[in-house]
C-alpha cells in the first residue's frame, strides 16, 4: 500500500481565512487527500499556522499585547475555518509549539555544522528612533525594479521580486517611519548560490512540477541563485543555537517551511507511527502562487543541504479575485470564511471554486454566478436527477432497487458510462485536474436526466413494467456512482445521497462502479440540493459594496498617543511650478525651519504657482514618503476637502509646531 505525505501552505496567523485561500490552497489539497484515502493509500495530510515574522510582531506592539496572544487568537480561528469546509488534516500545528523550536534549531545547527550556513557582515538598517536593527518587514519603500510603493523589506508584492532592505529606494521604519540609516550588522546566510545547478537540473527534469510552478521561477534561474540570509534581529521567533547570537532568530521562511515536518511529527508521536516514510514516498505541497519561488527554490536547496528526498511535486493555485475587483482585505473587498459560512453551505463553496476554473488559472468570484451555477448545475441537475430517482423508485418500487431485465443499446451505453466515470474522474484528480473531474461528473447527471426523460418510467411503469424496471435500476446505479466520485468534492451531500441509498460498505472509490443488487432497500428522501433565493445574493452583493463603503468613507477614531505622533508644523512655501502632464498637481518646496521638503499637492485648479508662492501653510512633515507621477513627495499641506483651500498660517513663525 503507497503512502502520500500531502500539506497545505500554512496560513498566517494574522487575521482568518477568506475564499482566496481556500480556492488556492486547502480545497484542492482536501480534494486529494479524501481521494487517496478513498484508494486505500496511506494518507498523511498536515498543516500548521505560522506564527512568528515580522507582521505579527508589528501588530502585537501596535495593539500592546504579546505576539503569540496574537497568533493565538487567529491560530482559533483559521481552526475553525478550516474545520467548517471540512479540511480534513490529519493535524493542524503550531509554530509557536516547542517541539517546532527543536526541530528548526537542530536544522540550523546541521547546516551550520556542514557548511551550508555562514557568518556575513553585511549593511542593514537601523533605526535610530527605535533603537535597534529593523528586520526586513520592519521597512517599507520603493521597489528599485519596478518602481512600485510600498514594497517589503524582502518582497514586492508588484513585480514579485525578492529584495534586501537596503536596495530599497526611500526607506521608512514601518512603526516610527522615520528613515533608518544603513550600519554594518553580523548575519548568518544560507549558500543557496551552491544548489544552482542542482536546482536548475531538478526543475527541469521533474515532469511532475506543473508549467505554471517552473515558468513562475525560471526568470531567478536565469539571473543566478545569490545566498540567502537565514536569520534576524528581533525577539519574536526561535533563537539562533549559535554562541554569540543573543537577539537573533531564524528567519521565518526557514522554520515555517518546517512547520510540515513539525506537524508531521506531532502526529507521530501521537499515533506512534513514522511520518518519514510518508514523505519518502511521495510528498506533495499546495500553496498558493506567491509563494512559489520559496517551495520551489528555497525549500528544495534545503532539503538538498540535509540530505533529505526531495518533494514529489508543488501544486500552485492562482489568485481570485471579487466580483472582477482584485480582492483588499484593507478595503474590506472581500468574502470571509466565517461570514460565506453564516448563510451558505459548505459544499456549495467547495463545488463553485473548484468548477470556476481551472487550479492553475486566475479567476473570480462573482455572486450572481455562485448563485447560477449552484442553481443550474448542483440543484438542477445533480439534485434533480437524485430526487426524481429516489421519488420514483419510493412511489412505484416501495423503496426497493427494481430488478434488470433485458437492456437495450442506451440502457447499456449508460452502464458503460457509470462504470467509466470513476476511471476518468479518478485519472484527473490524480493529475490535479480538480475542475476537469467535476466537469465530468456533471455531464453525466445531465446524460442521467436526459435518459430518465426519454425512458419516461411514468408512463412504462404501466405500459411496460420490465424497461420502467431497468430504467430505474440503471438510475440508482447511477446514484450510488455519483455519490462516491462527488465524495472527494463534497463531503457532506455526499454522505447524504449514500444516507438515502442506506449503503454501509466501506467509502471506497473502487466500489463507485460495482451496483447495488436488486431488492436493496433505499430511504425516503428529500432534495439534496437546494436552490439559492434572489434576495439572499442581493443581500450579500449590498453587504460587500457596504462593507467597501464604511471603510472608504467613515475615518477610524485615534487614541490621544496615535494623535502625538502626528507632527504638523508652519511651512514657507518658497518654490512652486506645476507638475508636467498634470492638471491637478504643484511640486512645492516648503520650508519648516530645520529643513525643506519637497511636496506634491493636489493645488493647480486652486493655485497657480505664483499665487501661493511665499504662502505659509501648515504641513504635516512625518507623513510616509510616497511617488506621485514619479516625484518624490515627503509631507502633505492642510487644505479643505471641498474647495481646496490652504489653511493659512500667517503671523506664525515658521517651523512653528501646531499643538
Amino acid at each position: 500500500m503507497s503512502k502520500v505525505f500531502i500539506t497545505c501552505a500554512l496560513p498566517y496567523a494574522n487575521g482568518p481565512t477568506h475564499l482566496g485561500h481556500l480556492r488556492s490552497t486547502y480545497i484542492p489539497a482536501d480534494i486529494y487527500a479524501r481521494y487517496n484515502r478513498m484508494k486505500g493509500r496511506e494518507v498523511l495530510f498536515v498543516c500548521a499556522t505560522d506564527e512568528h515574522g515580522t507582521p505579527i510582531a508589528v501588530k502585537a506592539e501596535k495593539e500592546g499585547k504579546k505576539p503569540k496572544e496574537i497568533a493565538g487568537r487567529y491560530y482559533q480561528m483559521i481552526k475553525n475555518d478550516l474545520e467548517s469546509c471540512n479540511i480534513s488534516f490529519d493535524n493542524f500545528a503550531r509554530t509557536t509549539d516547542p517541539l517546532h523550536y527543536q526541530i528548526s534549531q537542530n536544522f540550523f545547527l546541521k547546516l551550520y555544522q556542514d557548511g551550508f550556513i555562514y557568518a556575513k557582515t553585511i549593511k542593514q538598517p537601523y533605526c535610530d528612533e527605535c533603537n535597534r536593527f529593523l528586520p526586513d518587514r520592519y521597512v517599507e519603500g520603493v521597489c528599485p525594479y519596478c518602481g512600485g510603493e510600498g514594497a517589503r523589506g524582502d518582497h514586492c508584492e508588484v513585480c514579485g521580486r525578492h529584495l534586501d532592505p537596503i536596495q530599497l529606494q526611500d526607506p521608512s521604519c514601518l512603526i516610527c517611519q522615520s528613515t533608518p540609516e544603513i550600519r554594518d550588522s553580523k548575519q548568518y546566510f544560507f549558500r543557496l548560490s551552491h544548489f544552482q545547478n542542482e536546482i536548475e537540473s531538478w526543475l527541469n527534469e521533474n515532469d511532475a512540477l506543473p508549467p505554471n510552478v517552473k515558468n513562475y521561477v525560471s526568470q531567478w534561474i536565469k539571473e543566478g541563485l545569490n545566498d540567502w540570509i537565514l536569520t534576524r534581529d528581533m525577539e519574536w521567533g526561535i533563537p539562533v543555537p549559535l554562541d554569540e547570537t543573543e537577539g537573533k532568530i531564524i528567519y521565518v521562511w526557514l522554520e515555517a517551511l518546517l512547520g510540515y515536518i513539525t506537524s508531521a511529527a506531532l502526529w507521530a508521536h501521537r499515533n506512534n507511527k513514522s511520518w518519514k516514510k510518508y514523505w519518502d514516498d511521495k510528498a506533495i505541497h499546495f500553496i498558493g502562487k506567491d509563494i512559489i519561488y520559496h517551495h520551489s527554490i528555497f525549500w528544495p536547496a534545503l532539503l538538498m543541504a540535509y540530505g533529505c528526498k526531495l518533494p514529489y511535486t508543488i501544486i500552485a493555485g492562482d489568485y481570485l479575485s471579487l466580483e472582477g475587483r482584485k480582492m483588499s482585505t484593507s478595503k474590506n473587498w472581500v468574502i470571509w470564511t466565517s461570514d460565506f459560512l453564516e448563510t451558505f453551505e459548505s459544499d456549495t463553496l467547495r463545488y463553485y471554486l473548484m468548477a470556476n476554473a481551472p487550479l492553475t488559472r486566475d479567476t473570480d468570484f462573482s455572486w450572481d454566478d455562485f448563485q447560477r451555477r449552484i442553481n443550474d448545475e448542483l440543484a438542477d441537475v445533480v439534485g434533480n436527477f437524485l430526487h426524481r430517482t429516489f421519488t420514483f423508485t419510493n412511489r412505484f418500487y416501495q423503496g426497493q432497487v427494481p430488478e434488470a431485465f433485458q437492456m437495450d443499446n442506451y440502457d447499456q451505453e449508460m452502464v458503460d458510462k457509470i462504470k467509466k466515470l470513476p476511471i476518468v474522474v479518478g485519472e484527473y484528480i490524480e493529475n490535479f485536474k480538480f475542475r476537469e473531474g467535476l466537469v465530468e461528473i456533471i455531464k453525466l447527471a445531465k446524460q442521467g436526466n436526459k435518459y430518465f426523460n426519454d425512458k419516461e418510467p411514468w408512463k412504462t411503469v404501466k405500459s411496460d413494467p420490465e424497461i420502467a424496471s431497468t430504467s430505474l435500476y440503471i438510475c440508482n446505479q447511477l446514484c450510488k456512482t455519483l455519490a462516491i466520485v462527488l465524495n472527494p468534492y463534497l463531503p457532506v451531500k455526499s454522505l447524504e445521497i449514500i444516507a438515502v441509498l442506506n449503503i454501509e460498505e466501506k467509502l471506497e472509490w473502487d466500489s463507485a462502479n460495482s451496483f447495488i443488487p436488486s431488492g436493496h432497500k433505499i430511504l425516503p428522501a428529500e432534495p439534496i440540493f437546494s436552490k439559492i433565493e434572489d434576495k439572499v445574493i442581493r443581500m450579500q452583493k449590498e453587504t460587500l459594496y457596504q462593507n467597501q463603503k464604511e471603510v472608504d468613507t467613515v475615518k477610524e477614531i485615534i487614541s490621544i498617543e496615535d494623535f502625538a505622533k502626528i507632527d504638523l508644523r508652519v511651512g514657507n512655501i518658497i518654490g512652486a511650478e506645476k507638475v508636467k502632464d498634470s492638471d491637478n498637481l504643484l511640486k512645492l518646496i516648503v520650508d519648516v525651519k530645520d529643513k525643506k521638503l519637497q511636496v506634491v499637492a493636489g493645488l493647480a485648479k486652486n493655485y497657480s504657482p505664483e499665487d501661493i508662492l511665499n504662502q505659509k501653510v501648515i504641513i504635516l512633515v512625518n507623513l510616509k514618503p510616497a511617488k506621485l507621477f514619479g516625484i518624490k513627495s515627503e509631507g502633505m499641506i492642510l487644505a479643505t476637502k471641498d474647495t481646496l483651500n490652504v489653511l493659512s498660517a500667517e503671523g506664525a513663525a515658521v517651523g512653528e509646531k501646531i499643538k
